[in-house]
């Protein structure tokens, strides 16, 4: 009995010191997701935090939490006077927030889509872009223009348009158009911290997605400047460009055309105006090949611009093929599902028009 027991001690000594040597597998922490409506909110958060003279306004953004619950716990946790819900009003409560812009507030001016700042586009346009070049210099307006912008589900054609190419067409503005969580929170905090007008389009499509989120970026100081473009995917054969929800669609086309031996770099716009003509220049001088990518209309679209200034300038002469653009059809957006999927860029029209650039 005493034999087996002390057996039995040095079995387990043994099994606890052989533990005490094994080395458990570590595996890396696991990256912290977040959609891009938690990101946009996250950002006015922090920096209604940051600066008291920022506030946010527009129509069901305080007592509601937003119509997309962008602004959720923003009304509770700061009140009234910094969270305000307007009428229905566009081009009132769009020229008080210029105004207060003018007076040395940093306003956060909501339009429940892009479609219904036309309402107000005399005070985007006239009163916000021009005031500090008619001034000359003396009267900076320091506000942001933010909303979902281009095509949804089932919403036909008042409310459907992509505004990247209006607001981009304009002297004075900044236009900026992210696509994943980490673009939503950098621009929209170095939207709110810039001197002047920034229009800021969001998709409605894109608020409930989930992406990864760097460390870099959940810190407070954490801003993308405005202006410059990034490659979300290294590429040799074609320069697919996009901004915004066709960045994705982009991905997905150079994923299935890796799997024919088509290797497609893509460029993520994040800002539409300035435009990052260096990055697109670079990535088709090692390319030679280009497409782009955009849900909205083709004629003087963000595409358009795209092929003139390539052409243009440097790169031209490295393009071996003519640009392909790929654009959502020139009709207003109908209502039945199968229309409007076919007036949009599909995957599928992303692989044919990069094969037709290659000649493959």
């Amino acid at each position: 009995m005493a034999a087996s027991l002390r057996c039995f001690l040095r079995s387990g000594k043994n099994a606890v010191s052989a533990l005490g040597r094994r080395e458990f597998h570590r595996s890396s922490p696991a990256a912290v997701q977040m959609t891009v409506r938690d990101a946009l909110n996250q950002a006015m958060d922090e920096e209604l935090e940051r600066d008291e003279r920022v506030f946010l306004l527009g129509e069901e953004v305080a007592q509601y939490d937003g119509a997309y619950k962008v602004s959720r716990g923003l009304w509770k946790k700061y009140g009234d006077k910094r969270i305000i819900d307007t009428p229905i009003t566009e081009m009132g409560f769009a020229g008080i927030a210029v105004g207060a812009a003018m007076a040395g507030l940093r306003p956060i001016c909501e339009f429940m889509t892009f479609n219904f700042s036309m309402q107000a586009i005399d005070q985007v346009i006239n009163s916000a872009a021009k005031t500090y070049y008619m001034s000359a210099g003396l009267q900076p307006v320091p506000i942001v223009f933010r909303g979902p912008n281009g095509a949804s589900a089932g919403v036909a054609a008042q409310h459907s348009q992509c505004f990247a190419a209006w607001y981009g067409h304009c002297p004075g503005l900044k236009v900026v158009s992210p696509w994943n969580s980490e673009d939503a929170k950098g621009l929209l905090k170095s939207a709110i911290r810039d001197d002047n007008p920034v229009v800021f389009l969001e998709n409605e499509l894109m608020y409930g997605v989930p992406f990864e989120m760097s460390e870099e970026s959940q810190s407070k100081d954490f801003t993308i400047p405005i202006g410059k473009a990034k490659i979300e995917r290294q590429g040799s054969h074609v320069t697919l460009v996009s901004h915004s929800r066709y960045v994705s669609h982009c991905l997905d086309a150079a994923v299935v055309l890796s799997k024919e031996g088509i290797e497609c770099e893509v460029v993520n716009l994040r800002t539409i105006r300035p435009l990052d003509v260096e990055t697109i220049e670079a990535s088709v001088m090692k390319t030679n090949h280009l497409v782009t990518v955009e849900g909205g209309w083709p004629q003087f679209g963000v595409g358009a611009e795209i092929c003139a200034r390539v052409m243009e300038g440097p790169a031209f002469n490295y393009l071996d093929s003519p640009v392909t653009r790929v654009t959502g059809v020139d009709i207003p957006m109908p209502y039945a599902k199968i229309l409007e999927d076919n007036s949009l860029p599909q995957i599928k029209d992303i692989i044919l028009s990069v094969k037709k650039t290659l000649n493959v």
